[in-house]
């Protein structure tokens, strides 16, 4: 054999053993190069790249994006120079704020996560001692969702919510958006006498059957779910303020007028004595103007699975139907049910409206109405202390100034550039309060601007008593996440929705209640005196 020639019985075997032994991670990895391989370097820099990945879940670090970005812009804003007048924790509370309302609507991470990060958050980076923060997580509001949603168990294990909601079908018929129609009137009227908590607890099981009875699965009729569910949580919401007993924001404004302006010995400040036709004249076109559009714009946003709830509705009269009569148990439900609304009604100023639902679910219990095992199981307490959190981060934007001065800063900056303009003062009145209402509770934000609002509104020439009507009305318009109002937070605890729902409903929802605000206060309320 001779030259480069090579016997046919050694084929190419020979030739690869007189050649360098192959090695998968370097002749693979070769054989994508143009050149003639990778350095060593190159190579071992890739396999520890390899190794990261493998033992780095990527996926799950893109999931918590923006929990990354969040905790990193809300770190450097604290880190920031202290504004002038804002205290170094008032300022760490607004960026807090700022944080737990980003978590909120992107959602990386569990709500009731962002629950524990306020509570770990106020006695880290404010220094407040643990036993305070968690006497301000324990609130008669928390005890009322608490109850709340015990009784909606009550109700939905004695099949109670079947029944209404086929009394609701019989009246609007079975077109969804006829249903939603119909669920906001019913929740609205409801909500202007015995408040919005009380008629978004009572409604939710109606809401859940309904949805139930389409499909089983929540993932094949969650837009049918979001327009009946935020059918509840708007009509309470818009007919909250509609009446002096619809709502604790209500009563505080009306105490500050008499507070501030009222005189008995001066007929001209009379006007600030407010009663209850007074301020239903006032505020109930803000609900008529906005019952057909509520349901419009919920069928337009998310545009249900279906249009009909034909089959639904024939399933639930069958059901009701096998059921038969109401049987004592269902009756004792209702008796219960009732006195706890007539606690609610004249004993929560006494009592509270939270000791009186807990006393209804304890009733439930006793009576062997409901198990234990069916409240644990139903009741999702992390929406609990969803609300329990943001309860008590709005106290803190309180006792450390930071609410106080964001409002004299928005409104001084707002006379500063717009003069004497009323349109311009009653904009940002709206604007400032709904801003501040989706970081604390509608009642807490009208007790903190509703002094500076009414002294700004004497300083600027402008009418105390409008400018307390838009900060009532406007502290209604906390939509944005689902721990804003309580019947956000109610509706929430269904399972169906998801956080990012509330916002892109909700920012529609506010520009469309902004406008019709400020139509009805500029050609409306003159027309009253007002």
């Amino acid at each position: 054999m001779t030259g480069p020639e090579m016997s046919p019985e050694m084929g190419p075997v020979a030739a690869v053993a007189d050649g360098p032994a192959f090695n998968l991670a370097r002749d693979s990895l070769l054989a994508h190069e143009p050149v003639a391989g990778l350095t060593r370097v190159r190579r071992r820099g890739y396999l520890r790249y390899r190794k990261f990945a493998n033992a780095v879940d990527m996926a799950l670090l893109w999931k918590r994006r923006w929990f990354i970005v969040t905790m990193l812009l809300g770190f450097s804003l604290m880190s920031a120079p202290t504004p002038a007048g804002l205290t170094h924790d008032g300022q760490i509370v607004l960026v807090m704020s700022l944080m737990a309302t980003m978590l909120f609507i992107t959602e990386p991470v569990p709500l009731p996560s962002v629950a524990l990060l306020i509570v770990v958050g106020q006695v880290v980076l404010l220094g407040l001692d643990s036993t305070k923060v968690a006497k301000s997580l324990m609130t008669d509001s928390v005890l009322f969702i608490m109850g709340s949603l015990m009784l909606a168990v009550a109700v939905v294990k004695q099949k109670l919510d079947k029944r209404i909601a086929l009394a609701i079908v019989r009246m609007t018929g079975t077109s969804v958006f006829w249903i939603s129609f119909g669920i906001v009137a019913v929740c609205g009227f409801l909500a202007s006498f015995i408040g919005e908590h009380t008629v978004a607890a009572m409604m939710l099981p109606v809401g859940v059957t309904l949805i139930t009875l389409t499909s089983n699965e929540p993932k094949k009729v969650h837009n049918l779910a979001a327009v009946i569910l935020f059918s509840i949580s708007f009509g309470c919401s818009i007919a909250g303020v509609t009446t002096p007993s619809g709502g604790a924001r209500n009563a505080i404004i009306i105490s500050y007028w008499k507070d501030f302006f009222y005189d008995p010995a001066n007929p001209a400040t009379w006007r600030y004595l407010m009663d209850y036709l007074t301020w239903t004249l006032y505020a109930f076109p803000m609900f008529l103007l906005r019952l057909p559009l509520v349901s419009l714009l919920l069928i337009l946003t998310f545009k249900p699975e279906t249009r009909d709830l034909s089959r639904a509705v024939s399933r639930l009269r069958t059901q009701v139907k096998l059921e038969g009569p109401m049987q004592v148990s269902g009756w004792m439900t209702v008796i219960v049910f009732t006195i706890v609304i007539i606690g609610w009604a004249f004993f929560s100023s006494t009592l509270g409206l939270g000791i009186v639902a807990i006393a209804g679910a304890l009733a439930f219990l006793v009576l062997g109405l409901v198990r234990w095992e069916d409240i644990n199981s139903g009741v999702n307490w992390g929406i609990v202390l969803l609300y329990a959190a943001a309860i008590s981060l709005g106290v803190e934007m309180k006792e450390t100034g930071a609410a106080e001065w964001l409002a004299n800063g928005a409104l001084h900056a707002v006379q500063s550039a717009a003069g004497n303009s009323t349109l311009a003062f009653e904009a940002a009145i709206s604007l400032l309060t709904v801003f501040v209402s989706n970081t604390m509770t509608a009642g807490a934000a009208v007790a903190v601007l509703s002094p500076i609002v009414l002294k700004m509104s004497v300083a600027a020439n402008q009418d105390p008593l409008i400018a307390g009507f838009l900060t009532a009305i406007s502290s209604a318009s906390g939509y944005l996440t689902p721990a804003a109002q309580p019947a956000f937070t109610i509706i929430y605890a269904s399972g169906y929705l998801k956080a990012a729902d509330f916002f892109k409903i909700g920012s529609r929802m506010m520009l469309l209640s902004f406008l019709i605000l400020m139509a009805v206060s500029t050609l409306y309320w003159p027309q009253l005196g007002g």
